[in-house]
């Protein structure tokens, strides 16, 4: 009688008992076999458990000060390392004790119970000494996973570190994957530390290569300079070898005269005049330009990345909405197309984007103060709902990505204000409260500056803050730093050419066109050039090299309005105009390769009620 398998048969891997039978067996009678699909997973349980009793163990590990008990057929199966070393004629082949070098005792011990398990925790505390320890045992698995886990903290900051980590431990992919983050990303990188402290070598790949992202040759030439002036007496050597890879045929006739001819560092050196000599000529002479063709007069081709800038929910026309737009400001230049909306109307979200997905956290939806969250995926063009709620209501709350997770910052819940601070893991699909702030804060604004989290102004309840909270998830601990210039509610702030920008707001008594931005070096604010419009409520991020101020409200009227401010021209201009005015509304930055291009007749006709 053939056996008929049950319809909610449960496959995942884990121990089978005596009540399940049908579980435990994969008939397959054409072979006459049984399998029993939990046997690898029970075969390896038990070998931990006889590690732990010491059970049969052949080979102690030492290192340091711990000494750890093994079987050598485990690690051999696990480690080619392990597996050279107990196979061949070395002293080690017949030694029950072994010294392991070069690792901390409790990496090795993490690394031991992988081989054991199948199971590792990488994060941010250990992935620096996982992978150059699981490089020397070549474990690959866990080499592949610390790559890929790093791939996905790559920012700014930090990417020509990892690119430097990556090489010295041979992580070709990592390598890769940060060299083309770097080349993306060169504006930004430029106004990072980690930019002044590049090895020759590495600034000469960076700057010769077709593929880097420069608005300009211009910008190419200041940052070379910048990075001599770091450590002139031992850079400006390089001056010529590295000005060679500088296309400057393709600045400016301007700044080739007046910035490049009068830099005093290629003044004094013969081989930089002669560099720019040659430029000049190409500019002078138009007619012989087919005959000066060159590397230096090939314009750069640099990867294109989409950057979708999105603008979610918000407050219009007395109601909340769920309407979400978006615009690419490269390709698209000033359109805003309407995509799929979410399932709750959310004014005051919390809006961020974490590994390509873009989070919708609480808000209010005109009734209901919510801690409900969505994640919409721009791939798919889809909202989904099914991520874990924070553990508070929460309106006018600040939300950042941070380290791999999301921090929702302070916020109302309709009773008072809000100094909780929560992080969301997505890999656990769980909230855990972390330090509370010192101040409570609705209308607050968050922001990632040089690996901290800050919280930027807002109100206690009565009255708004100039205050500034910094967070430092290494100790859990937030302090203050220098306050303001102005007291603001309902602010933006984005972190824009290394400084932290706080856009707009409200004061006791108006709404704000006024910017100012914070040095962290010097834990010091200053003005910046004010907007067109006063905007409370207004959303702010950065898109390529331009800071954005998108909506928000001016004291009479709802706006749907998006400045931008270019920091060469030190100004403000109106930029582009969403079909949605939007109090309240988050934004946030979407970067990929690639975002597929939705038709969204659908999507609007089904918010075209609600379009003001």
């Amino acid at each position: 009688m053939k056996e008929k398998r049950p319809d909610c048969a449960d496959d995942t891997n884990r121990p089978s008992t005596s009540q399940e039978p049908a579980d435990m067996f994969d008939v397959r009678k054409s072979q006459n076999k049984y399998k029993n699909v939990h046997f690898g997973y029970s075969i390896l349980q038990q070998l931990g458990n006889l590690r732990n009793q010491d059970v049969l163990c052949d080979v102690t590990l030492i290192c340091g000060w711990k000494r750890l008990n093994a079987h050598r057929v485990v690690l051999s199966a696990c480690s080619p390392y392990f597996m050279s070393m107990f196979t061949s004629k070395m002293s080690e082949c017949y030694s029950k004790e072994i010294s392991i070098e070069n690792m901390e005792a409790t990496t090795l011990e993490v690394l031991l119970d992988f081989c054991y398990s199948g199971v590792i925790q990488i994060d941010d505390s250990n992935v620096q000494d996982i992978l150059p320890a699981a490089c020397l045992l070549q474990l690959h698995e866990v080499q592949t996973a610390c790559c890929e886990y790093l791939k996905k903290q790559l920012d700014p900051s930090n990417c020509l570190g990892i690119r430097a980590f990556a090489d010295t431990h041979s992580c070709k992919e990592l390598l890769s994957s940060a060299d083309e983050f770097a080349l993306k990303n060169f504006s930004s990188v430029i106004g990072k530390e980690e930019f002044l402290l590049l090895s020759v070598e590495s600034l000469t790949t960076i700057i010769k290569s077709d593929r880097l992202n420069a608005a300009s040759e211009e910008l190419v030439f200041s940052a070379l300079i910048k990075w001599i002036r770091h450590d002139i007496s031992a850079r400006k050597a390089h001056l010529s070898m590295l000005l060679s890879h500088v296309r400057l045929p393709l600045c400016t006739p301007k700044f080739l005269v007046s910035v490049v001819s009068e830099e005093i560092l290629v003044k004094s050196d013969p081989a930089s005049r002669d560099l720019v000599d040659e430029a000049k000529n190409y500019l002078l002479l138009p007619v012989e330009r087919p005959n000066m063709q060159g590397p230096r007069t090939k314009p750069r081709q640099p990867l294109q990345v989409a950057e979708m800038l999105y603008a979610v929910g918000g407050w219009c026309s007395g109601d909340a909405i769920a309407s979400i737009e978006r615009m690419d400001p490269i390709k698209g230049g000033t359109f805003w197309k309407c995509v799929a909306p979410m399932g709750k109307r959310r004014c005051g979200v919390g809006v961020a984007v974490l590994e390509n997905l873009l989070y919708a956290v609480g808000g209010h939806d005109g009734q209901s103060y919510l801690n409900s969250i969505e994640r919409y995926d721009p791939m798919t063009n889809q909202w989904s709902s099914d991520v874990a709620p924070t553990a508070t209501c929460r309106t006018s709350v600040g939300v950042a990505a941070f380290n791999g997770s999301l921090y929702a910052v302070g916020g109302q819940d309709g009773e008072s204000c809000l100094d909780v601070v929560e992080k969301y893991d997505p890999r656990k699909n769980e909230w855990t409260k972390v330090a509370s702030m010192g101040t409570r804060r609705l209308g607050v604004s968050v922001s990632v500056l040089n690996g901290c989290l800050y919280a930027v102004g807002g109100s206690n309840g009565p009255s708004p803050l100039n205050t500034v909270e910094r967070y430092d998830p290494r100790v859990d601990r937030w302090e203050e730093v220098r306050p303001m210039l102005t007291k603001r509610k309902h602010l933006g702030t984005a972190v824009y050419d290394g400084y932290m920008y706080a856009v707009g707001g409200r004061d006791a008594s108006t709404e704000l066109n006024t910017v100012e931005r914070y040095n962290a070096e010097r834990d010091e604010w200053q003005p910046v050039v004010a907007m067109s419009n006063r905007r409370s409520g207004v959303g702010v991020a950065v898109v390529g090299d331009k800071l954005y101020a998108v909506g928000g409200f001016d004291g009479q009227t709802y706006l749907k309005s998006v400045e931008v401010f270019d920091k060469e021209t030190n100004r403000w201009k109106m930029h582009s105009q969403m079909a949605y005015r939007r109090l309240g509304g988050g934004v946030g930055v979407v970067r990929m390769t690639d975002i597929p291009a939705h038709d969204e007749d659908s999507t609007i006709n089904r918010v075209s009620k609600r379009r003001d």
